[in-house]
């Protein structure tokens, strides 16, 4: 792991980040300029929705490599709908909404184990050409699981905001996880849609996005996810430590590490340092690079829909599937 001028402070923000992301404490929100993203639509789906294992897919598209696209925690494909728009004409998209989230009801079970499955399934059986996997925050993560399991499923992977360990957790010994987790799942134990709206909304105000209106829009959206089903995510996702087998991720990594420097200025983080922490945590990766998206916050597609849309064109333009 690389060193950092400044890691203790690097640690500190990231354990924030942690409790703040759970939505169990609120940082005062910063005032930026407005955001640049397209208004959001609830849906971006133009052909019928199909089931694959607890996965809801949407397909656009009929020519072209094909791309896989991953929300994250209580999203839905809204997420993705300016990264549709720019690749639906040349390239064939899936678009998965996980059990639990955007109104999809819950399922029992280890809900990341069977996402992972049903990933794999969505490959196999739709005969897809090793597609790239897009993903956001815990479809960030999914698509690094996949990509470590499943090399020769996927030809590149590119994670917004989804890191193989959980920021500030990365030093915690496993024994000491399954007692976290129990916390955190106890603390979202029992909310019911209100409270869990509330609670988005604070989320979204002080880690999602800067432009308070957008906030407010993707709060509304959030908010239709199952709680008890996003506390299950939430935990099941800190036990996850992918770092161990990173060297079995052999196709290329895109990692977009957003920074807005209010909130830096808050914690006393650089851009440079939270970049140098996030490729730390991707050590051992062969193929990877770490690109800050800036200003944004965690839902970087929102905030800087260029800056990501060419990000991710320019991944795309160096595997050969523009």
């Amino acid at each position: 792991m690389i060193a950092l001028k400044s890691a203790s402070l690097v640690r500190l923000a990231a354990a924030c980040a942690l409790v703040s992301c759970l939505g169990l404490t609120a940082a005062a929100a910063a005032t930026a300029p407005a955001s640049k993203a397209a208004v959001v639509a609830s849906s971006v789906s133009v052909e019928p929705n199909f089931l694959i294992g607890t996965l809801l897919v949407q397909r656009h598209g009929t020519r072209g490599t094909p791309i896989v696209l991953v929300p994250g925690l209580a999203s839905g494909a809204w997420v993705w709908q300016d990264t549709v728009n720019r690749l639906r004409d040349s390239h064939v998209v899936y678009v998965v909404t996980l059990a639990g989230f955007d109104g999809r009801p819950a399922v029992p079970g280890e809900l990341m184990k069977q996402a992972l499955l049903s990933l794999k399934g969505l490959i196999l059986t739709q005969k897809l050409d090793r597609p790239v996997l897009i993903g956001h925050s815990i479809g960030g993560v999914l698509a690094l699981a996949l990509a470590q399991n499943e090399p020769r499923l996927v030809s590149g992977v590119i994670s917004i905001d989804g890191l193989p360990v959980f920021p500030g957790t990365e030093t915690m010994p496993a024994e000491q996880r399954p007692a976290m987790v129990a916390s955190i799942k106890s603390s979202m134990t029992g909310l019911d849609q209100q409270q869990f709206a509330s609670q988005r909304l604070q989320y979204m105000r002080d880690i999602g996005v800067i432009d308070p209106a957008m906030a407010e829009r993707l709060a509304k959206l959030s908010s239709r996810s199952d709680p008890a089903a996003t506390a299950e995510y939430m935990a099941e996702t800190l036990m996850i430590d992918l770092r161990p087998k990173l060297a079995r991720i052999s196709v290329p990594v895109l990692l977009m590490s957003p920074y807005n420097a209010a909130d830096g200025a808050a914690r006393k983080l650089s851009e440079a340092d939270k970049t140098a922490y996030y490729q730390s945590l991707m050590t051992g990766t062969p193929r990877v690079e770490v690109v800050s998206i800036s200003p944004a916050r965690h839902f970087a597609m929102f905030d800087q829909p260029q800056l990501v849309g060419e990000a991710i064109a320019g991944f795309l333009k160096s595997l050969g599937k523009p």
